[in-house]
């Protein structure tokens, strides 16, 4: 990262802060529209990856849709100027103002996760005198391979509607004058590195669109959701995912219905590689075995370590000096505020400016006050005086 990040500028500057890489947005984003248009698929960007405004304007301005988990987040989307037919409303939790919001504001849809929620969404749409458009959340049963916190797509997760209720659940929107059915959703995970679970969920896809139908079930959108992984271990050589082959696994499995349209909620693979957090050395401190590089950032900037126990790369951007081994630590009175364990760093001093690669997503947007700390600035590539 250190011939990207114009280190002598940064020396008077508050730390820590989220440092995004504007010009590696962009690539991803092209790279994504390309891969999107040769197929005809729509794709809504996952709000709750990144909300912070100047990048979802950035994103908004390829003609992306949203990708929204609360009221708030389908508000930002708004404000960032993405169009309010092309955002979905997905969580098992919608309190009534945030359904309201949305169906003032006319979003595409709401992507609907259970039987009460459906029955809700009707009255509120009935009060609007309006027409809400659903997809159902459908849980496959698909194994994502990934951490336990993240996956999604199982059977009796909190998420969606199992395969063997979706027929009756069907049956019961029709029932109801307020809804109109556009499609189904799913979603089997995040941080997905291995194709197969794709592959997975295509053929599941597959079996259910025609057992539906069988029934009398036809639908105009099919909803695949997200779930792309980015390489957290090399963020400066393999820094945009392979949109190509992901893209490509759908196209090639999904059987899709004449003017069908497919839709995807692709988030971290969109953002997580752009941003790095700028951390600053306080001290160095000398165990007997070990040496602890302690930043001023903690687990309230970046909890994902935390949290998943998730790797990110770390990197001494002030240093050239031979590698020395670190635990690298935050300042927050807990002993899970931990980044990494035995870590090779270039000999880290005091003031040594620390990045943590790979964390343009669920770092800012999940970033916290405890302690009271200040939550951290971002600053842009493109905008650096």
């Amino acid at each position: 990262m250190k011939g990207n990040f114009p280190i002598d500028k940064w020396n008077g500057v508050q730390t820590p802060f989220y440092f995004y890489d504007m010009a590696l947005l962009k690539k991803t984003l092209e790279a994504i529209k390309k891969e999107t248009e040769q197929y005809g698929f729509c794709q809504h960007y996952a709000i709750k990856a990144n909300a912070n405004p100047r990048i979802l304007q950035e994103i908004a301005s390829y003609g992306f849709g949203a990708d929204c988990v609360s009221g708030g987040e389908v508000q930002a989307a708004l404000d960032a100027g993405f169009p309010a037919d092309k955002i979905v409303f997905a969580g098992v939790g919608k309190a009534d103002w945030e359904i309201n919001l949305a169906l003032k504001a006319d979003i595409f849809c709401f992507n609907v996760e259970s039987i009460p929620e459906l029955h809700i969404i009707n009255e509120l749409a009935a009060a609007q005198n309006k027409t809400a458009r659903v997809e159902f959340r459908v849980n496959p049963n698909v194994d994502a391979h990934t951490h336990a916190k993240i996956t999604t797509g199982l059977s009796e997760n909190k998420f969606g509607i199992n395969l063997s209720q979706i027929a009756g659940v069907l049956k019961e929107a029709q029932s109801l004058a307020n809804i109109e059915v556009v499609g189904l959703h799913f979603h089997i995970g995040s941080q997905i590195t291995d194709m197969s679970a794709f592959k997975d969920l295509c053929i599941k896809a597959n079996e259910l669109q025609s057992d539906l139908e069988a029934q009398g079930f036809t639908f105009a959108n099919m909803n695949f959701g997200g779930g792309l992984g980015i390489d957290y271990h090399h963020p400066n050589h393999i820094n945009i995912p392979d949109f190509a082959n992901y893209f490509a696994v759908f196209n090639q499995l999904v059987e899709r219905r004449e003017g069908q349209a497919l839709h995807f909620e692709l988030g971290r693979a969109v953002v997580g590689q752009c941003g790095s957090l700028i951390s600053r050395v306080l001290y160095v401190k000398e165990g007997e075995v070990k040496k602890f590089a302690i930043l001023d950032a903690g687990f309230t900037e970046l909890i994902r370590p935390a949290m998943y126990d998730a790797y990110h790369r770390i990197e001494n951007l002030s240093s050239n000096l031979a590698e020395q081994t670190y635990d690298v630590v935050g300042p927050i009175c807990e002993s899970s505020d931990v980044f990494g364990k035995d870590v090779p760093l270039n000999e880290v001093r005091r003031g040594d400016l620390i990045a943590l690669r790979s964390a343009g997503a669920y770092g800012e947007v999940m970033s916290s006050m405890y302690n009271l700390r200040q939550l951290p600035k971002a600053y842009f590539s493109d905008s650096i005086e």
